[in-house]
């Protein structure tokens, strides 16, 4: 079995990795430990911060006690990954790291240098906006420029571990991702999420497989290196899909946004980074598979609810919605991370999909995300519908959308039907289950209303179809409170069954958890992660799926 591997580049890296993690926890990679690394420019970036926190609360879910920190693999049941994160970001912050002119000393040496440092800087970046503007808040659409700063900052980390003096902890981080890659060798699967329309993930996506031979290179000095003869790198090549306001004369006045992205250029920058691309022999060599991932409509706009009506940059207000392409990209990662073919090629090969447009809307299925493989469509299905009636009956049936009492209630459920082996799961375990489903669906705060994740990547599709009924998406309490779980989907094959005259499809399924147990072939071990599994195994059945 290969051993899988993570990058996530930017704001919509960090955004694609939000989806994949949320496929993590409705348990589509069975008996797998991932290395993730979330890369980026801006430390405080909004987007990553939010993916950092939900990988966290993932790892709290499988860790119980004195267990192994993010507990370990699981099989066919929730969260059945092992998550490891690691995180490292360019370091613009200190003095005379501000900008491209200061961190490349342009100004330093002999005159003759000098003179030749400013030459060559000028002939390719412009001088009082590029060289200039601050560079923690990404690269701005100046894939040049990034480019080179993105292997520079890679490669200056791995010099700093040598030679072993103020190694920064990011650098840690990534030393210790770069020892685990190169210890998997040949059998080495490394995935990378980022768009090509930006700034940070198009600078990135066709160096970092150079960058991170590089690194080894230069940690080992030159007894280790990656071959990408044998190197099974994949990347999306996600296109514009949102757009945002321009930024007014105003804001562009002031020094520190005299370089601004601006999302009317998307298109052209897609078309720019697609074209290098296909004619960069890097690019070609290092990757096996490229996922061509777009969005062929008119983008989504994402800044309507932007109180400062300024165009944001970057920092820990860059929190954009979720986006059905996201969700694309992390299968397009389960589909790199589990086909058995496609690797030997010596130049890098292009997959896509089409998807239904009918009416001016898209109409998903639940074909368009899991390729052809029926059995692993069928557990798509079966793993992200019995996820989504979880969180319904965590978050409306047992109150836990307002507060954190869904887990616990739905425990008090267990316990009144003598299902008591689950009773010391404790309330912080409980909250920390609850929470996820919060930011998984929905929650309600001071009796507002806010969307989770899947509500968001639904949101981006509507009024097109998208996996599930759609009267499975209310968004006010009252709608909540009428919702029958078991109806989810479309194919009623796949709603509960009634039972008897007198019961509901609710009680059918408590009676089904009941006469079910966690199995031994889901490898789990703690309370908490028998309570999912047989959670799991009781919607299945509810579900009509066959668990074997």
């Amino acid at each position: 079995m290969d051993k899988l591997f993570v990058i996530a580049i930017g704001g919509t890296g960090m955004r694609c990795l939000e989806s994949f993690t949320h496929l993590c926890g409705i348990g589509m990679f069975d008996n797998q430990e991932i290395e993730v690394l979330t890369l980026d420019t801006d430390q405080n970036n909004g987007n990553k911060g939010r993916v950092e926190e939900l990988i966290g609360l993932y790892n709290r879910i499988k860790t119980s006690g004195n267990s192994v920190n993010g507990g370990t693999p699981n099989a066919n049941t929730f969260f059945s990954a092992k998550l490891n994160l690691h995180r490292f970001w360019t370091n613009y912050s200190g003095p005379g790291r501000e900008n491209y002119k200061n961190i490349s000393k342009i100004s330093t040496g002999t005159p003759e240098q000098q003179k030749a440092n400013k030459l060559i800087s000028d002939l390719f970046l412009d001088t009082s906006s590029v060289q200039e503007f601050a560079l923690d808040h990404g690269y701005r659409a100046q894939t040049h420029l990034g480019s080179m700063l993105m292997y520079h900052g890679i490669v200056e980390a791995a010099r700093n571990i040598v030679k072993g003096s103020a190694v920064q902890s990011q650098e840690r981080e990534l030393d210790e991702f770069m020892g685990r890659l190169e210890k998997a060798g040949a059998n080495a699967r490394v995935f990378i999420f980022g768009s090509v329309f930006g700034g940070t993930g198009a600078s990135s996506i066709p160096v970092i497989p150079k960058a991170l031979q590089d690194f080894v290179k230069i940690r080992s000095n030159g007894n280790a290196s990656i071959d990408f003869s044998k190197a099974k790198f994949g990347s999306t090549l996600l296109t514009e899909y949102f757009t945002f306001s321009k930024p007014d004369d105003k804001q562009k006045a002031s020094k520190a946004n005299s370089v601004i992205a601006d999302s009317s250029f998307f298109p052209l920058n897609s078309q720019a980074a697609l074209q290098f691309y296909q004619s960069d022999p890097t690019v070609q060599k290092c990757y096996k598979l490229l996922y061509h991932i777009g969005w062929p409509i008119e983008s989504k706009k994402i800044d309507d609810n932007n109180a400062s009506n300024q165009t944001i940059t970057g920092g820990s207000e860059q929190k954009n919605p979720c986006h059905i392409t996201e969700l694309l990209c992390a299968c397009a990662a389960y589909d790199f991370f589990t086909r058995n073919n496609g690797f030997d090629s010596a130049k890098a090969e292009y997959l896509y999909k089409a998807v239904e447009f009918k009416d001016n809307s898209f109409n998903f299925s639940f074909d368009d995300f899991i390729g052809k493989d029926k059995k692993a469509g069928e557990i798509f299905v079966n793993k992200l519908g019995a996820f989504f009636s979880l969180a319904h009956i965590s978050l409306t049936k047992n109150g836990g959308a307002a507060d954190n009492s869904g887990i616990k209630g739905f425990i008090k459920q267990c316990e009144n039907q003598k299902l008591l082996q689950y009773s010391t799961i404790t309330d912080a375990e409980c909250k920390d289950i609850n929470e996820y489903f919060k930011l998984f669906a929905y929650a309600f705060k001071d009796a507002k209303f806010v969307p989770g994740w899947l509500y968001q990547v639904r949101n981006s599709v509507a009024p097109g179809k998208f996996l599930f009924d759609s009267k499975a998406f209310p968004d006010n309490q009252a709608e909540l409170n009428k919702l029958d779980v078991g109806t989810l989907f479309l194919d009623e094959k796949h709603h509960w069954s009634k039972g008897g005259i007198f019961s509901n499809r609710y009680d059918t399924f408590v009676e089904k958890l009941i006469n079910t147990n966690p199995k031994d072939e889901q490898k789990v071990n703690t309370t908490k992660e028998k309570f999912l599994a047989h959670i799991f195994n009781s919607l299945t059945i509810s579900q009509n799926f066959d668990l074997n």
